[in-house]
């Protein structure tokens, strides 16, 4: 792993950035002070949940977007 100063990347950030892209990494130093670590990021391959996943698993009721009881309405308004 190359040490490279603070200085080194504001002078050229896009050649470091192309560097890191192709797999190098850095650490990034301050008056010999080990500062940060510049690293390519590793991709999290998640699979895709399948649609209809959970079909048959619960029954959505004929009411459901009925109005809610007086009482219940109220007590969502602090009454």
């Amino acid at each position: 792993m190359q040490k490279v100063t603070i200085d080194d990347i504001q002078r050229d950030p896009l050649k470091y950035l192309n560097q890191v892209a192709a797999g190098e990494s850095f650490v990034i130093v301050q008056a010999d002070k080990l500062i940060a670590e510049l690293k390519p990021v590793t991709p999290t391959s998640k699979q895709q949940r399948p649609f209809g996943l959970c079909a048959g698993e619960f029954i959505l009721p004929d009411d459901f977007d009925a109005p809610l009881p007086e009482e219940i309405l109220n007590a969502f308004e602090g009454r």
